[in-house]
């Protein structure tokens, strides 16, 4: 019988990877990989100022990304190209983080639990904010998927049908920063990225239409989440850095697999 920490662990891996992997989906068909990272690095400032004010981590964290969200929808384009302000949002909220961290006296911090993750830690408090953020994004990617997937394939055809593309985008984005909020306890801010592009990746070789690629891709950030916690916890290894890596050798596997069908045709 498992461990009720285990047991817990499993859970959260398992609602952070049901949340990230469909919207990882629209990350890669998007190619807005880096506003991904970027949420993520800001996500550290979020943390400071949860601990300076005495306030949940979830919530410093969640109103920070959906500033930095609300930031990247407001002005990309206008006048830095979108990579340029990512890059200047991304690591000016994460030095800044890392700076007022270092100003709070007689608070102990683990900073290396939110670069890293620390899912082995999740309590029931934190299961029940991770489910209902998991099924907060599965509701809007279910309630938009239509409309998401138009205004991504094709804008002006989105224009054209009474779809506002910029809105789909502000829902996207919106949902990443929900998703990041929800899944800094269990994979880090420096691994965030990563769970939402890799299943989504490794799933596109093998995926037909756009609703094959979502549910694949559930099930392989769903057996990362539970296969690299057990491969953890036997072998005594990082549990964030383990799920990622994990994930990142099927994707390796699927691309020689691809590759080799290729060939054979």
């Amino acid at each position: 019988m498992l461990d009720d920490f285990m047991i817990r662990a499993a859970l959260a891996g398992l609602g952070v990877a049901i949340a990230a992997a469909p919207l990882g989906c629209f990350v890669v068909w998007r190619k807005m990989v880096y506003f991904g990272d970027a949420t993520a690095h800001a996500a550290i400032l979020g943390v400071a100022i949860s601990l300076a004010l005495s306030i949940s981590v979830f919530t410093g964290v969640l109103t920070v990304c959906l500033l930095m969200a609300l930031a990247v929808s407001t002005l990309g384009g206008k006048s830095y190209a979108m990579d340029t302000l990512l890059g200047v949002l991304a690591h000016s909220a994460l030095a800044f983080g890392l700076v007022s961290v270092s100003f709070l006296s007689g608070i102990r911090i683990d900073l290396m639990a939110y670069l890293f993750g620390d899912i082995l830690a999740v309590r029931p408090s934190d299961l029940a904010i991770i489910w209902s953020g998991a099924a907060l994004v599965l509701l809007l990617i279910y309630w938009r998927w239509s409309a998401l997937l138009t205004a991504t394939l094709n804008p002006d055809l989105a224009q054209a049908a009474g779809i506002n593309p910029k809105r789909e985008q502000l829902i996207l984005i919106l949902s990443l920063a929900v998703v990041v909020a929800v899944a800094i306890k269990v994979v880090g801010v420096l691994l965030i990225a990563a769970l939402l592009i890799i299943p989504a990746a490794t799933a596109r070789p093998f995926s037909t239409t756009p609703e094959t690629m979502g549910i694949i891709a559930v099930m392989i950030g769903g057996f990362s989440a539970l296969t690299g916690l057990y491969v953890a916890y036997h072998f005594n290894t990082p549990t964030g850095p383990t799920i990622v890596s994990l994930a990142a050798c099927l994707f390796f596997g699927s691309t020689i697999i691809s590759a080799l069908l290729s060939l054979r045709r």
